[in-house]
């Protein structure tokens, strides 16, 4: 274990990156720019303790502070009628997603909200797409060649996307990239940032002294699977933040 502590933190130290401090929300509205809030997957399947075979075996900090910060957040863009787009996976038993085994079956409740964001699904001011595949962009095409987060940027005239989820290396990291780079040629305007609350983002943790015991596994260290999701996604064109507050009182 201690050896493995030590080889995480080395391969971090060779990978740093520069995180903005704060990321003020009335700071943006002052500026004329409208947020909206994304969430990537914070559901039952991922985050909640024994919800199904990729959610954690018992309570983890990381996903625990990245459900806390995004009921928190949710709050402050309720109240203010802030828009807020949902991304849910959900998926269909006879539609396997190779490598991973079975997770978030229509049905099986592991699809839904977490408890604590489950009051979400009944406020005007969110939007919820279900996807069923790992990248939330690719998820959001619809059958008639439109996007639903295209849509929801157009509609709504956001200038900056505030990103929250699970997982920090996989499908956060795959939304992150794809919205940018639809971003870079014009696909998904008005949108000019991508903004990654490092705190509100997560991982799942799968130890090497762990993963040598199960066959076919991966080790999957969640310290630097998290740094470098975050690494990569700011690599990519993003803002990492550690820090969102409201910041002076909005007038409504």
């Amino acid at each position: 274990m201690g050896s493995e502590m030590m080889t995480n933190d080395l391969l971090i130290s060779q990978v740093p990156f520069e995180e903005e401090a704060e990321f003020v929300l009335m700071n943006e509205r002052k500026q004329g720019r409208i947020v909206g809030l994304v969430f990537v997957d914070v559901v039952n399947g991922f985050c909640t303790v024994g919800a199904g075979n990729l959610a954690p075996n018992e309570p983890n900090k990381q996903i625990d502070t990245m459900v806390e910060e995004a009921a928190r957040l949710s709050k402050i863009f309720c109240e203010n009628k802030w828009p807020i787009f949902a991304l849910l996976d959900t998926h269909y038993p006879d539609k396997p997603e190779p490598p991973y085994p079975p997770h978030c079956i229509v049905g099986s409740g592991e699809e839904d909200f977490v408890p604590a964001l489950k009051w979400l699904e009944n406020e005007q001011n969110v939007t919820i797409k279900r996807k069923d595949c790992i990248n939330g962009f690719i998820g959001s095409m619809e059958k008639d060649g439109s996007n639903a987060f295209a849509y929801w940027v157009k509609s709504n005239g956001i200038n900056v996307v505030l990103v929250l989820g699970i997982c920090t290396d996989i499908c956060v990291l795959d939304f992150v990239s794809s919205a940018l780079s639809a971003r870079n040629i014009g696909l998904v305007s008005p949108l000019e940032d991508v903004v990654v609350y490092s705190q509100g983002c997560a991982t799942y943790d799968l130890p090497l002294h762990v993963a040598r015991n199960i066959k076919g596994a991966l080790a999957h260290p969640q310290e630097v699977l998290h740094h470098m999701g975050l690494y990569l996604a700011k690599g990519r064109g993003a803002k990492i933040v550690q820090n969102v507050s409201l910041g002076s009182s909005p007038v409504l």
